[in-house]
């Protein structure tokens, strides 16, 4: 099979790169300033921003599957429109949309996969409504919704919680609860919802609710870094007004699936050993 990884010079976009060459796939990917290993995927440079630029490269590649796994946080225009540019551009083929819990409020907490968005930030509504256009545009896609990812060290809360231990400023919000995700069993669950028949909503989360503070703890203890040294706040402590507890239920998406979705608590822990 032949994939084409959207933003795959990311965090996830690499895992999915990686594991999509381990499985024998032919893998392109695409970058906006720095390729990623030329042993694992043909590299192609692309601004989702402009609708050519992405029609031309799809059909230049000619993928089976295409894996839209890029999204720039400040920026509406590649998130939102830049989705609906690879939708359209991806006619005929299959495609897998990887969104966010940013699209929901937090006002209800527990989100099932039929409910409807509620962004209250900016990059969450890009996100809704790249799901909006994604769905109009091809209705067998899969869009499936995520939180927060870590794993290996590479991701930003990782490196936020060794800053942080080692003396840098700032605190861990107790009260920001997310279902984190491993980026290994999120790449190997959109493999597999790749190569299925399934369409629409999927939630695609770890099995835990734990805070952004707890998150800390667990790292800095697979790390050897001193957990006391992460300082405890609430969001209301620095002004945040975003989404705050905001928790997906998987339980749908997880029947259909072998990839298991390990909570935080287990697979940090077994990342540790």
């Amino acid at each position: 099979m032949r994939i084409l990884v959207v933003g795959g010079s990311g965090f996830l976009g690499g895992e999915l790169v990686r594991q999509a060459a381990a499985g024998g796939h032919v893998v392109a990917a695409t970058y906006l300033s720095n390729p990623g290993p030329a042993a694992l995927a043909e590299w192609r440079p692309l601004d989702l921003r402009d609708r050519t630029a992405v029609s031309d490269l799809i059909g230049d590649v000619g993928p089976d599957v295409v894996v839209n796994a890029a999204y720039r946080q400040s920026d509406w225009q590649t998130t939102a429109t830049g989705a609906a540019h690879v939708a359209a551009a991806s006619t005929g083929r299959r495609l897998v949309h990887v969104s966010s819990d940013a699209i929901f409020s937090g006002a209800a907490v527990t989100y099932a996969e039929d409910q409807v968005p509620d962004p209250v930030y900016a990059y969450g509504a890009a996100k809704a409504a790249a799901e909006t256009a994604v769905q109009a545009i091809d209705p067998g896609a899969v869009i499936a919704r995520t939180s927060l990812i870590i794993g290996d060290g590479g991701s930003p809360h990782e490196r936020l919680v060794h800053s942080l231990a080692g003396g840098a400023p700032g605190i861990l919000f107790t009260d920001a609860v997310r279902c984190v995700v491993s980026v290994r069993d999120l790449a190997a669950a959109l493999l597999e919802l790749a190569d299925s028949d399934r369409a629409g909503i999927h939630h695609v989360a770890g099995a835990d609710a734990v805070s952004r503070h707890e998150l800390g703890c667990l790292i800095a203890q697979r790390d050897g870094l001193d957990p006391a040294r992460l300082t405890p706040g609430l969001c209301a402590d620095v002004g945040f007004t975003g989404p705050r507890d905001v928790r997906l239920d998987c339980t749908l998406t997880q029947r259909h699936l072998k990839t298991r979705l390990r909570g935080a608590r287990e697979f940090v822990a077994a990342d540790a050993g």
